[in-house]
């Protein structure tokens, strides 16, 4: 690629708008697996009431069966996208900001409904939002725009995980998920201060169109054979750090850091990670192309969960905190961007909503299932050896690489 062509795939409004929708999409979710488990773990509740707590993720798992209708329907407002971005976000910010009103420990069913409405609302903006960037991006940008989707939905992570945790320490749980919510508004200002991706969107003629065309044009494509393959990859490319990170504050507290260490040098060093990891691995993808990022970035990605073990059995060392979290937003965010990438991919446009909902929500799956079984497996193994396994069941989405993503394949 040349240089000039370089830089325009890298300085363009539509790279921009993929940083606003990354973090719009990415910090309701780190509410759910961040603040909300060091709040709880602080009220008092156990390691495995946490851990069965992420069940309330269930919508990122089953968002494909109601991603039709918002593809079907458009409502009376800012047009066929933008007007079920403005309600999700509108919606995010009044739930997230009621939980800080209930005591976990008086009302543990007052906060999973709470929470579970946080995650309905969490999926169905990503139903709208992927769907947008899909239909914004040309082909030629899809790595790089997905990377730096994911490195800002990464980097939301900061406001519920470092500076929710930081305020926690000095202000009441109520008005510190107040000002996490406020944050929401991010995504209410970029929902008026852009346009619709296509000018004159040919939504699905019936509901049953919606429902139905998706999938066929999926398994007619690629036939049986390969759309189960590729369907297994989504499951199983991330399995293993999705589990690794579904504890992760509750991990560093059980290790001995307080909440304000966890807030700063975690976070921070999360932070100087994701933005290395977002403009190093951006460019890489367009050199490299997915097919490849898919297998470096899945190695580093396997490699960074044994440096959440060796913190385990080392204990309340700041400087290996720092690094283990730098390691991990490096890899996981790296490995996220290919597999975010090789989704949009796979994707046809015209069914950019409903497809994307069904892969995305495939890829989160193993979140939502397998972590919350994790608090039981931390009590049965302890933390070290829970690491290690999760480093095992990395490794079977690389070996699917052979058949859905070949090194030497054109992408």
């Amino acid at each position: 690629m040349q240089r000039e062509s370089l830089r325009e795939a890298i300085l363009n409004r539509r790279m921009l708008i993929c940083v606003f929708t990354g973090f719009t999409s990415g910090l309701p979710l780190y509410v759910l697996i961040q603040l909300v488990p060091a709040w709880l773990k602080v009220e008092g509740v156990g390691i495995t009431e946490i851990g069965f707590f992420t069940l309330v993720g269930f919508p990122y798992t089953w968002k494909f069966l109601w991603s039709p209708a918002m593809d079907r329907y458009t409502l009376p407002f800012l047009g066929r996208r933008r007007g079920w971005m403005l309600v999700t976000q509108i919606a995010l910010l009044l739930s997230i900001a009621a939980m800080g009103l209930v005591k976990p420990s008086l009302s543990i069913w007052t906060v999973a409904g709470l929470a579970a409405a946080v995650a309905f609302f969490s999926a169905s903006q990503d139903i709208v939002l992927d769907a947008y960037r899909r239909e914004l991006l040309p082909d030629a940008e899809l790595g790089l725009g997905n990377a730096i989707h994911i490195q800002a939905y990464r980097l939301a992570g900061l406001v519920p995980g470092s500076l929710g945790l930081i305020l926690a320490d000095h202000l009441p749980w109520e008005t510190v998920f107040v000002i996490v919510a406020l944050f929401m508004g991010v995504g209410v200002v970029l929902t008026f201060a852009i346009g619709e991706a296509i000018a004159d969107p040919h939504p699905p003629r019936s509901l049953r169109e919606a429902v139905v065309e998706p999938f066929r044009e999926f398994v007619d494509r690629k036939g049986i054979a390969a759309a189960a393959l590729i369907l297994a990859f989504m499951v199983l490319y991330k399995f293993g750090d999705n589990m690794a990170t579904a504890l992760q504050t509750p991990f560093f507290l059980d290790v001995g850091f307080s909440m304000t260490e966890v807030g700063s040098i975690a976070k921070i060093a999360g932070l100087v990670a994701v933005i290395v990891g977002g403009l190093a691995g951006g460019v890489a993808m367009i050199k490299l192309g997915i097919n490849r990022a898919l297998w470096l970035f899945g190695v580093v990605q396997v490699v960074s969960i044994l440096g959440f073990a060796l913190l385990a059995a080392v204990g309340t060392n700041p400087w290996l905190l720092g690094f283990a979290v730098a390691f991990e937003y490096l890899g996981v965010g790296l490995g996220a961007a290919a597999l975010t990438g090789f989704i949009a991919r796979t994707t046809n446009p015209a069914f950019a909503a409903t497809q994307f909902a069904l892969f995305t929500a495939l890829a989160a799956a193993p979140r939502t299932l397998a972590n919350a079984t994790t608090g039981l497996i931390v009590a049965r193994l302890g933390w070290t050896n829970f690491f290690l396994l999760c480093t095992v069941l990395a490794v079977p989405g690389m070996l699917l690489l052979l058949k859905v993503a070949p090194w030497n394949a054109d992408d």
